[in-house]
């Protein structure tokens, strides 16, 4: 049975450098997850845990909720307009039928059941075995060939307009994969969007909404049943876990900016061919005993 790796306490300098690489890779379709779970231990911190790491997404949640700011409220209005009926009194109606802002409200949730599902049956493996740093190396090459292969094939053609209740799962269950690091949550959302012929924007734009409550529900979650762990030995103080998660609110916001510009004119080759590259450094680390499979101290 695979053991809890063991964290060692993280200070200022590090929280700052650990949520600088939370705001650049929350994003991107990287996976920020891996990322903090190799530096962590590269930096002599070992890994950083599933509870730093989720409890610091808040942070780069906190930016998309003040990006998209006036969508979301457009959403929520227009999905309470139409819950209460103003649309009329069928459920077709209150469901907010012919009104695209009032169903976006329900496949967000729609989307989010598979990874509540799934993170709450695999709770243990979460903190545990999906950490290996060997699992992590694979995900990250496999899933980029994926990423690659769909942004090739994908026709490109759907706008988020498009979306139904069928899309809205399956686009939740490449989000659930994200639940091992190495996967990223928004390379696997994009990567079901292009596949189902949506557009790079359109994909990645819903992916930044479907985030919302899956994210902030396991940072919050973390925060709660980890409170009393917060600060102990062998974890990160509350006020390291702080520092990081503002660190990456003001860097994950400038990140959205520049990558909402240019995803819908680049491919997603260089990322690709990054995280590759990064799975390959991985191994090699791994094999030279720089890095530890199961973290530890």
């Amino acid at each position: 049975m695979s053991q809890p790796v063991t964290c060692l306490s993280v200070n200022a300098f590090e929280a700052i450098f650990l949520g600088l690489v939370q705001g650049l890779t929350e994003f991107l379709p990287v996976s920020s997850s891996a990322h903090l779970r190799i530096i962590g231990e590269l930096i002599g911190s070992s890994d950083p845990g599933a509870a730093f790491t989720a409890i610091t997404q808040i942070g780069t949640e906190c930016a998309v909720l003040l990006y998209f700011r006036r969508d979301l409220a457009r959403i929520c209005v227009a999905w309470w307009k139409a819950l209460r009926g103003d649309h009329g009194p069928t459920w077709r109606e209150r469901m907010g039928e012919g009104d695209h802002d009032a169903l976006m409200g329900w496949y967000i949730g729609l989307g989010s059941i598979p990874i509540v599902i799934l993170g709450l049956l695999l709770q243990d493996s979460i903190e545990t075995s999906f950490r290996n740093l060997y699992l992590t190396a694979l995900m990250l090459a496999g899933f980029g060939l994926l990423l690659g292969w769909a942004d090739k094939v994908g026709t490109k053609r759907e706008p988020l307009e498009a979306l139904n209740p069928r899309h809205a799962v399956f686009f939740g269950l490449a989000q659930a994969a994200a639940l091992i690091p190495g996967v990223s949550r928004s390379g696997g959302t994009i990567t079901a969007g292009l596949l189902m012929g949506y557009t790079r924007e359109a994909a990645a734009r819903y992916s930044f909404f479907l985030a919302i409550p899956a994210v902030l529900g396991s940072g919050f979650y973390k925060l709660a049943t980890s409170a009393g762990e917060i600060g102990a030995e062998g974890m990160p103080s509350g006020g390291a876990t702080f520092i990081a998660t503002l660190v990456a609110f003001v860097v994950g916001y400038l990140v959205i900016i520049v990558f909402l510009k240019i995803v819908s004119t680049f491919s997603y080759t260089p990322f690709v061919r990054y995280r590759i590259g990064l799975a390959i450094v991985v191994v090699l680390l791994l094999l030279l005993g720089v890095l530890t499979p199961e973290g530890g101290v």
